[in-house]
């Protein structure tokens, strides 16, 4: 595992389109959300990170999407080194977890690259014109490592309050800081000699 941070890509930046596959044999694409706020969280099954998260994951879907607000969860890495990352697995993933949020495979990364996505999980908030407002952590926590490999993931427990602050003040219309801590996780799995150029692993 290599630690990653967020790139922190320049707020203002507009979400970049995408169109991809989802875990239920649909497409799912950025334009479906026109005119309503997008959260585009790229993320994995097999990440520490991510199961640290996973719960909050599940909670931020629930109390936001009947808001208004658009969430997604995007998958990049390369399935042939983390097969626990497949398609299959990620359908299972998302029915286990209870996520109501589409969970979206990016094959050939080409997503990850022009989100400059780095890390699991990574989080992108974008307004209702789809202008990045929020980048970064969902919160202070990280998983507590016991061993190689063995992780306490629940405590602390995350609960999201960095991610949650900005969604709340952009919902009341007010200003988000542009202060923001990164996100940091496992890097994106990137495909042997296809990795991005900000990719420092």
């Amino acid at each position: 595992m290599v630690m990653t941070a967020s790139t922190m890509l320049g707020l203002g930046t507009q979400a970049p389109d995408f169109s991809l596959p989802d875990t239920e044999g649909g497409t799912v694409s950025r334009s479906d959300f026109a005119g309503k706020p997008l959260l585009v969280v790229f993320m994995c099954n097999h990440c520490p990170f991510v199961k640290h998260v996973a719960r909050q994951l599940k909670a931020l879907g629930d109390d936001y999407m009947p808001k208004g607000v658009a969430m997604v969860g995007i998958s990049a890495n390369d399935v042939s080194t983390h097969p626990d990352d497949s398609p299959e697995n990620m359908k299972s993933e998302k029915a286990a977890r209870g996520y109501a949020f589409p969970y979206l495979y990016d094959a050939d990364q080409s997503v990850a690259k022009a989100y400059t996505a780095a890390c699991t999980p990574d989080v992108f908030l974008f307004d209702a014109e789809h202008n990045l407002v929020y980048r970064g952590q969902l919160d202070e926590t990280r998983p507590k490592r016991l061993d190689s490999g063995a992780y306490d993931y629940d405590h602390p427990a995350s609960d999201g309050k960095d991610l949650r602050a900005a969604l709340d003040t952009m919902l009341n219309g007010g200003s988000i800081p542009a202060e923001q801590t990164p996100s940091m996780g496992c890097n994106i799995k990137w495909k042997a000699g296809s990795e991005p150029s900000y990719f420092g692993g």
